[in-house]
């Protein structure tokens, strides 16, 4: 009996030590700017997954955290926002010399640079910037601009 007893007691100090630490370090967190993740469109709604960056499947990145939309800035390209226990706005997951295609359930999603309608991310700048041929994207925070060019017209 006095083993059963040590048993529960041990259990019972895991499980503490467990919510202790969920509580006060590894719990769920909201997204920080910076981090990635994907976002797609499925019939119980929109889903946000964090995702290290350089997955494929990264599709946006986290720009700023903010308590309603309208606190997105402005001055740029449109940021896309998420809401749910936060609201994200978020800019695109570019990879300079990567293709990309505007897709109805995940937004801009990497592609083969010979699809149709697909366009190749010239270059990124952590500042605004001219675009050679005036195609460009530029987000005030995080500063940023990516200078798009047509996949077809670079082959």
């Amino acid at each position: 009996m006095r083993k059963i007893g040590w048993g529960v007691g041990a259990v019972a100090v895991v499980v503490a030590g467990a919510f202790a630490y969920t509580l006060l370090d590894g719990g769920p967190r909201s997204p920080e700017p910076g981090v990635c993740g994907s976002i797609e469109r499925a019939d119980e709604g929109t889903r946000y997954r964090a995702l290290d960056c350089a997955s494929e499947h990264a599709n946006v990145r986290v720009a700023k955290v903010v308590d309603d939309a309208s606190q997105c800035p402005k001055g740029g390209a449109p940021y896309t926002v998420f809401t749910r226990s936060s609201t994200l706005c978020l800019i695109p997951n570019f990879v300079v010399g990567a293709c990309y295609q505007g897709d109805r359930n995940a937004g801009m999603r990497k592609v083969d640079c010979t699809t149709a309608e697909a366009v190749r991310v010239a270059s990124a700048a952590p500042e605004p910037e001219d675009c050679p041929n005036g195609q460009k994207l530029t987000y005030p925070e995080p500063a940023v601009t990516f200078c798009l060019v047509r996949a077809a017209d670079k082959r």
